[in-house]
C-alpha cells in the first residue's frame, strides 16, 4: 500500500509564494513519476508539473516560469515551489505518483489566492 501525504497549502495574496510538498510512503520499489495536479470548483482536474525518476520536468502553460518542480528519489519527495501565485491559481492541489503502472493520489491540498 502506497500514501501520499501532502503539505504546504494555504491562504496567499496575489503575488506571494507557497512551497508545497508531498510524500510518498509504504511499499515503494521504483517511482516512475510524481507531480501535481489541481482541480477549481466546476473544473477538471489538470496537470501542474510532473517530473520522472530521471528528473525530465512537463509543465502546464499557466503555470511556466512561475512554478519549480523538484523530486528527491532517495526521499520519494515531490516538491512545487509556486511563486506569483494569481487569483486563477485558486484550487484543491493533488499529488500523484506512478508507480509500477498504478496511479496514486494524496487526499488535497487547498490553495487560496486573494486578490
Amino acid at each position: 500500500q502506497v500514501q501520499l501525504v501532502e503539505s504546504g497549502g494555504g491562504l496567499v495574496q496575489a503575488g506571494g509564494s507557497l512551497r508545497l510538498s508531498c510524500s510518498a510512503s509504504g511499499t515503494i520499489f521504483s517511482i516512475n513519476d510524481m507531480g501535481w495536479y489541481r482541480q477549481a470548483p466546476g473544473k477538471q482536474r489538470e496537470l501542474v508539473a510532473s517530473i520522472t525518476s530521471g528528473g525530465r520536468t512537463n509543465y502546464a502553460d499557466s503555470v511556466k516560469a512561475r512554478f519549480t518542480i523538484s523530486g528527491d528519489n532517495a526521499k520519494n519527495t515531490v516538491n512545487l515551489q509556486m511563486n506569483s501565485l494569481k487569483p486563477e491559481d485558486t484550487a484543491v492541489y493533488y499529488c500523484h505518483a506512478l508507480i509500477w503502472g498504478y496511479n496514486y493520489w494524496g487526499q488535497g491540498t487547498q490553495v487560496t489566492v486573494s486578490s
